[in-house]
């Protein structure tokens, strides 16, 4: 059953007072942020830069190495990278989406192990792994991309997928954030909500009632059995229960993109118009 656009509109009218928790740490001077990702077994967080265009090919963009607590290691850790934006830690492996290829970086030596290219892919966004399956989205051309073993091909070609951007294996389905169906300039009509993929069937289905929330970007679980949302061109930061309850939870500044979490801890959320990334509590 569908939302009415008054129901949705009071939704969000009450949950415009909502004040989330203070930050735990901001970490700043990065060059347009767009992706963190927390290792569990270095106890480091990766932060991808985009530093100039997100189409561009110049060797410009770079990888940033964190503590936990905020202090920068090292803020080009990885460099020579064109537009790095989503990325996915599996081990000791960084999967990073830049443009049209998805790398393999061996974080202990900082090295690219294995490039793939995407024949036709136009602008790689978030990575998603399972297992020994890395999913990535391409969020111009609604495909999302699939790696497994040595073969990276088209898995999902849907227009149903709205513009994917953020992705999260989740309950044996593929949870992808929208950007919602958008023009040549990345504008949009109707904004965003979130979907889920069958990996048998291929069938792409709203995840929740579908409310459209925003131009969505991150998307990561939050421990608890819900989900966190970014909408990047409002910079809201949305909580939904796993019954599909929406909160907006921080009312932040735009620019919030592919969001990463410290399990049971904090969520990291990238900004790429204030060139920082800050870490909440992963509080109720």
């Amino acid at each position: 059953m569908r939302h009415s656009l008054f129901a949705s509109l009071a939704l969000f009218s009450a949950a415009a007072m909502a004040v989330g928790p203070a930050p735990l740490w901001t970490a700043s001077g990065f060059a347009k942020p767009e992706s963190a990702a927390y290792s569990a077994q270095q106890n480091r967080i990766y932060l991808s830069n985009v530093n100039g265009e997100e189409t561009a090919k110049e060797g410009k963009g770079f990888i940033s190495l964190l503590a936990a607590d905020g202090h920068v290691i090292k803020r080009e850790w990885k460099t020579g990278l064109n537009a790095p934006k989503g990325i996915a830690i599996k081990g000791g492996l960084l999967y990073v989406a830049d443009i049209d290829e998805l790398l393999e970086i061996d974080t202990g030596n900082v090295r690219v192990l294995r490039r793939f290219k995407g024949a036709g892919a136009k602008f790689f966004n978030d990575v998603a792994v399972s297992g020994d399956t890395v999913y990535v989205s391409d969020m111009v051309t609604n495909i999302i991309w699939r790696l497994q073993g040595q073969s990276f091909t088209p898995w999902l070609n849907d227009a149903a997928l709205e513009n994917p951007n953020g992705l999260l294996f989740s309950g044996g389905q593929l949870l992808v954030a929208s950007w919602g169906v958008m023009k040549a300039d990345f504008s949009t009509e109707t904004p965003g909500y979130l979907k889920a993929v069958d990996v048998g069937s291929l069938s792409v289905a709203p995840l929740f009632t579908p409310i459209p929330l925003g131009n969505l970007d991150g998307l990561v679980a939050d421990g608890k059995g819900g989900l966190i949302v970014s909408d990047f061109n409002k910079g809201n930061i949305f909580r939904i229960s796993a019954k599909g309850e929406v909160k907006l939870w921080l009312p932040l500044e735009p620019g919030t993109a592919d969001l990463g979490v410290i399990p049971g801890k904090a969520v990291l959320i990238p900004n790429m118009n204030t060139n920082t990334l800050t870490a909440y509590p992963l509080t109720p």
